[in-house]
């Protein structure tokens, strides 16, 4: 984060959301976030980030209706353990059946407030092998939860949200190494945030669901998995899922903030309710152990954090707009036009400002904006075939040729810096 920026005011997000036209909310949608180009774009490239990340490690993805009937959620256990209150429930009759006049009972359904039951019905299409495990589905599906109205707040707590989730099937005698590759990506991707994870063991609440044996199968596991990662932890007593112990990671942010973001669920008790199975080498069917994951949680939630963090700010791999271009007059226009065509097509987010405003309030104008780099086009950097480089905090960078200019800008991306 640029020092400038570090001694900004503190604003909510929901502020700076609205002063660089990130997102809005509106009375129409209470607990949604309306999402505007420019809040678009951060939610996308970490979409694209996290795809990325998991497509290496054999990750597939998967989609899944938004809307299922309920009695999936009474079979998977969420309909009494997390509760039908916290759904949003709709009773539906078929529109053949209306039209006809008859007299039909109602067909119940749910909009789904996690993805994992819907994951176990693909998981059991098809007879599974122990050669096929582990397999990995992630879902990055709309989800809905009813959260009353007094707790809503901005993109911090929402009806309607995306986790970037995913879905391990996988053979008691791999839980270990999958646990340790978890622990491993959560560091990587954290770290490339320039933030410090700290991770805590949630050991079985008091409404837990399933069999306690297995319960302390799980919780055993987990933990020798966190030992064996070698990582520090704490233990948060009776804070597990209703189906399985947990790994909460939290961070700091730069204001010393602690946030829960990551987390790995160590389940089986969902596979025993779903009757889930693969053949194992002796031909026998088993149970596989499922894990569910996260890594950002929320997305809505995850950049409410980082306009805070960041202060609007953001890191220039994730700037909505990364580059301003400023013809000093009309007559460098067409000059300045083609440098944005030329770094567009190099794939950075580049915006032309040729209004009739003076170069300061153009430099103000972009700075506000939290534009990370502010490019002046004179007729001396149009002879020179260069550009006079500004940063958002004020520093100014001189002359660079455009090929120089776009490889400090192709690395810093790179390196997410």
């Amino acid at each position: 984060m640029d020092n400038k920026d570090n001694k900004a005011p503190l604003k909510d997000h929901r502020q700076i959301g609205q002063e660089l036209d990130l997102f809005s909310f509106h009375d129409v949608a209470p607990g949604a976030v309306f999402w505007h180009p420019k809040g678009l774009v951060i939610y996308k490239v970490l979409e694209e980030f996290i795809r990325k990340e998991t497509e290496k490690e054999g990750y597939k993805e998967i989609s899944t209706p938004v809307m299922v009937k309920n009695s999936l959620f009474k079979q998977s256990g969420h309909w009494e353990h997390f509760g039908k209150h916290n759904m949003f429930n709709l009773a539906i009759h078929e529109d053949e059946e209306i039209a006809e006049g008859k007299i039909v009972p109602e067909v119940n359904y749910s909009l789904k407030p996690m993805n994992c039951p819907e994951s176990t019905l693909i998981y059991s299409t098809t007879t599974r092998s122990y050669q096929d495990l582990p397999i990995k589905f992630s879902d990055y599906g709309m989800l809905h939860r009813r959260e009353l109205s007094g707790v809503l707040g901005g993109l911090f707590r929402l009806r309607q949200f995306t986790i970037d989730d995913a879905h391990l099937y996988v053979k008691p005698d791999q839980i270990q190494e999958e646990i340790r590759k978890l622990l491993t990506l959560v560091v990587r991707f954290y770290k490339s945030l320039n933030f410090q994870p700290e991770f805590y063991f949630s050991t079985k609440p008091d409404k837990a669901m399933g069999d306690p044996k297995l319960w302390d199968e799980a919780e055993k596991d987990l933990e020798e998995a966190l030992k064996s990662a070698k990582v520090k932890y704490g233990i948060k007593k009776k804070d597990g899922a209703f189906y399985g112990p947990k790994i909460d990671i939290h961070i700091k942010d730069s204001q010393n903030r602690d946030w829960q973001l990551a987390t790995i669920q160590l389940d089986f008790q969902i596979p025993e309710k779903m009757e889930l199975e693969y053949i194992d080498a002796d031909g026998k069917p088993k149970r596989p152990v499922m894990i569910h994951r996260a890594i950002f949680g929320s997305f809505e939630r995850f950049i409410g954090i980082l306009t805070e963090h960041y202060r609007g700010a953001f890191p220039l791999w994730l700037s909505p707009v990364q580059v301003i271009i400023m013809p000093i007059t009309d007559k460098q226009g067409s000059h300045a036009k083609k440098i944005v065509e030329d770094l567009k097509k190099e794939g950075i987010r580049v915006e032309l400002d040729n209004r009739t405003e003076r170069l300061q309030a153009k430099i103000r104008d972009g700075s506000l904006q939290k534009v990370p780099y502010l490019g002046i086009i004179g007729d001396r950097e149009i002879e020179s075939s260069s550009i006079s480089v500004r940063m958002r905090n004020g520093k100014d960078l001189g002359k660079l040729k455009i090929s120089d200019f776009l490889q400090k800008l192709k690395e810093e991306i790179d390196k997410k810096i």
